[in-house]
């Protein structure tokens, strides 16, 4: 599995040559990119799977994902898994270019990842958002978490896969 489709979006599982781009911001050969793509938080994102990747080797489908865009085929963004599922529980977290927020594209490329989790039998999903980060709590809302506990800087989102829960039907 490289690619994952929704109503609006292909996510496509990045390798490390592609990492290695997003990471420099130096679109190669067949890269279409947003003007804003990448942005600070997806160069954080795929450095640390490009260090999880060295370290213990290919990492799909838990790994990192390009978010493009379909309508136009430009990336706008990344999702990944931050590590290998730990006793049926994985940590996810996402970002998008500024130029692509507000339209609803984060929650429905979670929703893609919870179904990842999901066909590989895990129970659980976590997220972690800053408490002033109100758009990205709301993402996780609408994708079916709910707030689970804070550390004071830090609020931790979760949803149970193995509990029905609500998901965002219509992302548009």
């Amino acid at each position: 599995m490289t690619e994952l489709r929704t109503a609006r979006l292909c996510l496509h599982a990045i390798d490390a040559a592609e990492g290695e781009r997003i990471v420099g911001r130096r679109a190669g050969v067949g890269d279409a990119w947003a003007e804003d793509f990448p942005f600070d938080g997806d160069v954080f994102g795929v450095t640390a799977f490009l260090k999880a990747t060295a370290t213990h080797g290919d990492q799909r489908p838990f790994g990192h994902y390009r978010i493009t865009r379909t309508a136009d085929g430009k990336a706008i963004g990344g999702i990944g898994f931050k590590g290998q599922p730990v006793d049926g529980c994985v940590e996810v977290g996402y970002g998008l270019a500024p130029s692509a927020r507000g339209h609803g594209y984060a929650a429905e490329a979670l929703v893609a990842l919870l179904n990842v989790a999901a066909d590989h039998g895990l129970t659980r999903v976590v997220a972690d958002t800053t408490g002033d980060n109100v758009a990205s709590q709301r993402t996780l809302e609408r994708a079916g978490f709910r707030r689970a506990g804070t550390n004071g800087r830090f609020y931790r989102y979760e949803t149970r896969l193995d509990v029905p829960t609500p998901r965002m039907a219509n992302p548009t």
